[in-house]
């Protein structure tokens, strides 16, 4: 099991880059708009999976905080973690507008688990394990703070030739749906490598569940083909 100091399992050139989509990240058509798209299902694969009423949730790498502001809708406790000030800024402001609660913090997944071990129902993780140089540090430090019973919630990209062509070729270079550079196909997890870093930090795998999103219509839907994107969970045995 990998380990890594609290501040270094992170990319310093990714967090400024999403910092640069900061003050746009709650616009519905602007460079995050796929994040809006994909939320609703995220958001419904995660209750669908866990009493969200009073739950403590972790959302890890929370962005300007579109995961975390639809879990506190459906009434979870949520502490919102990102290493990207900016976008911690923005999340906080937002709090205005929709009148939730969340606990927005600058703060690594190291330092989360440290402080707060075995003390979440449940804990997200979306599209930041391809983006960070340890990703078997980052699932250890994920499976650190669920208490015993809880579960985890990863989305990610899949590395095969359908994902380059999709998210990276098509998403960055012909549509321009994101910034070139946002992906790097060889940081890319198969559902077995991730599946395997689960099982290393002690947790069992219960879901993987491909995810198609057509952006001319701007829907997403779960699959059983996890060709490009996909979604897990998994849990923390009892």
């Amino acid at each position: 099991m990998s380990s890594t100091n609290a501040r270094t399992n992170v990319s310093h050139e990714e967090i400024a880059r999403f910092g640069q989509l900061a003050a746009r990240w709650w616009d519905p058509d602007g460079e995050s708009r796929p994040l809006h798209d994909l939320n609703p299902l995220r958001a419904a694969y995660v209750a669908a999976r866990v009493e969200l009423r009073s739950a403590k949730v972790a959302d890890v790498g929370c962005g300007g905080g579109l995961l975390s502001e639809a879990l506190a809708q459906a009434g979870a406790q949520v502490t919102g973690i990102d290493l990207g000030e900016k976008v911690i800024e923005i999340a906080r402001l937002h709090l205005h507008e929709s009148n939730l609660q969340v606990d927005y913090r600058v703060q690594s997944s190291a330092e989360l688990a440290g402080r707060e071990p075995a003390s979440f129902d449940a804990v997200c993780c979306m599209e930041l394990v391809e983006h960070v140089p340890d990703p078997a540090a980052l699932v250890s430090d994920l499976a650190a703070m669920l208490k015993p019973g809880g579960r985890l919630f990863m989305s990610t990209v899949n590395r095969t030739p359908a994902a380059f062509g999709a998210a990276i070729v098509g998403a960055e270079y012909v549509m321009r749906m994101l910034p070139r550079g946002t992906h790097h196909y060889a940081q890319f997890l198969k559902p077995s490598e991730l599946g395997r870093l689960l099982r290393q930090a002690g947790l069992e795998l219960e879901d993987v569940s491909g995810v198609v999103y057509n952006p001319f219509s701007r829907k997403a839907r779960l699959s059983p083909v996890t060709a490009v994107n996909y979604l897990l969970s998994a849990g923390r045995p009892a």
